[in-house]
């Protein structure tokens, strides 16, 4: 009897772990399983969440090939489509950023190609669109799958769980407050008034853009973006605590060169030290020093400690107007790509967040709590730059009087009195009549999780945070040993917390495929001994 596997989510993670799945070389039955509209094009990239005006924040050098390569895909549509989004062919290149809700249809399209060379391959593959799965259930070494309309009578051999990213359901929204930018503010309309955005991320940045565009457009002009509106009122307040823009995404060598300093033995060094972040820290020291003495000494690195070093590196920015720091930022980015210059420091940053993001887990506590405050801020901002473009607008709205930055400081508060959000900081009162919460997934625990068996288990093994293996195969959860692979990635950010982006998808869905299909193997040869 062939294996019947669940694949629930049929976003990034679910496809390309669908992917590896069709290349078992004997025949598999696979339901894919999607509560939105579509199948594979994942929240982020749907029409529900976001705009033509929203970009993805990766280039097409860097997205894992489904079937097709991301800009061969591009290349092949017809003009008209891409000038719906503002494209032109003879324009594309590897390193551009496309409108994200273009990668959802890319998405989409390898999705359904995937299908098409799967049922050729001879595995049977049902799909079932707007179909929620409820719970899960263990029942006689099978799992039972639940949708709103109950139990299904298929039962599953393995389910992958690839549920993606979670936030707030519209129906939580008002008419001026939104908990995040993807809880119906895209269909809202928001009247030209003082609108607050918390979070000055690319999730603020799209929430900024979905206001402004219902109340003025771009205008390109050569290399000059103008932002033109009439409306009276409209002011767009982005705020967080430090009030740091985020830089522009910058150029880099891809596929990453190797570390120096911080290998992979060198980090298991680490964690057998009597102070293991500190250990690493002066890894991350020595990688900065090899890379880049210039800035090692500038920044003072030398004197530098684990928990000094975040204030050191944002000093400069924090110092200056945020606009300012941006545009002097841009142009630099932009010289830098258009010459290809590398500047190592930065790349040697990125390049070692993946390498403790490896790590992570295994740090003791009180180090944890360390690495939270401190050197991850620097890796996020430092991964998570954003499009050339997006700062275009940011700085357009400035200079058309709509948008303004805040640094709150710390501590704030915040209250919502009636239909108004007011923030009371640094001695100031700020009032606003529309509130958006941008600042991105926070990490989950088991008891978010929407499958309530499955949620009981884990908890009646004292797990408050879902535990995967290598393979992230969930442990722990007695009932559902080696039944459930586990890829859902806001419940794996808290051992691992830069594993949101399409990369991360690529590798746990392979990850998670591979396992299941040596376990298939095993079990064949087992039956015929």
């Amino acid at each position: 009897m062939a294996t019947t596997l669940a694949v629930v989510g049929t976003g990034p993670t679910g496809i390309y772990a669908f992917r590896s799945l069709i290349r078992h070389s004997t025949p598999l039955v696979i339901w894919l399983f999607e509560k939105g509209e579509k199948a594979g094009i994942g929240m982020p990239y749907s029409p529900e969440t976001a705009s033509k005006a929203m970009l993805a924040n990766i280039a097409s050098i860097e997205i894992p090939p489904v079937v097709t390569p991301y800009l061969d895909w591009l290349q092949d549509l017809p003009q008209a489509r891409l000038s719906s989004y503002g494209l032109a062919v003879d324009e594309l290149d590897d390193r551009q950023f496309t409108p994200r809700l273009l990668l959802g249809e890319y998405f989409r399209d390898q999705l359904m190609t995937l299908v098409d060379h799967a049922r050729a391959a001879g595995h049977q593959i049902e799909i079932r669109e707007k179909t929620e799965i409820t719970d899960l259930v263990a029942q006689e070494g099978k799992v039972i799958l639940h949708s709103a309309n109950g139990p299904l009578t298929q039962r599953f051999n393995r389910v992958i769980v690839a549920t993606g990213h979670v936030f707030p359901e519209a129906e939580e929204a008002s008419r001026t407050y939104f908990p995040s930018p993807w809880s119906g503010l895209i269909d809202a309309e928001i009247p030209a008034a003082r609108v607050g955005i918390m979070g000055t991320s690319l999730s603020s940045i799209d929430a900024a853009m979905a206001v402004a565009n219902q109340h003025g457009r771009f205008h390109r002009k050569g290399e000059d973006l103008t932002f033109k509106t009439d409306a009276d009122g409209l002011k767009i307040t982005l705020m967080s605590w430090t009030g740091v823009l985020p830089e522009a995404d910058f150029y880099c060598p891809l596929p990453y060169l190797p570390l120096q300093e911080m290998t992979d033995a060198a980090l298991a060094r680490c964690l057998s030290a009597p102070r293991p972040y500190d250990a690493i820290f002066d890894l991350f020291r020595a990688e900065i020093l090899q890379a880049d003495p210039a800035y090692a000494t500038r920044i003072g690195i030398a004197k530098l400690t684990a928990d000094s070093f975040p204030d050191a590196y944002f000093a400069e920015r924090e110092a200056q107007d945020p606009f300012r720091w941006a545009r002097k930022n841009l142009a630099e980015v932009e010289y830098n790509k258009a010459h290809e210059i590398t500047v190592p420091w930065r790349y040697a940053i990125l390049r070692m967040h993946e390498k403790i993001d490896a790590v992570v887990a295994d740090l003791p506590e009180d180090d944890r709590e360390r690495f939270d405050t401190g050197l991850k801020k620097v890796f996020v901002d430092n991964y998570a730059a954003v499009p050339s473009e997006s700062i275009r607008r940011l700085l357009a709205l400035r200079d058309a009087g709509v948008l303004e930055v805040l640094a709150l400081g710390d501590p704030y508060d915040l209250d919502r009195t009636g239909e108004k959000t007011v923030i009371r900081a640094k001695g100031k009162t700020l009032v606003f009549d529309i509130f958006i919460d941008a600042r991105g997934q926070k990490p989950l625990t088991t008891e978010d999780l929407p499958f309530p068996h499955l949620r009981d288990a884990l908890l009646e093994a004292g797990q408050e945070i879902p535990e995967v293996d290598d393979a992230y195969q969930l442990i722990g959860a007695e009932d559902f040993a080696g039944r459930i692979s586990f890829g859902a990635l806001p419940y794996l950010m808290h051992d691992k917390p830069f594993v949101q982006g399409i990369t991360a998808c690529a590798e746990i869905g392979t990850a998670m495929a591979r396992e299941i299909r040596q376990d298939a193997a095993r079990r064949k040869r087992r039956r015929w001994a």
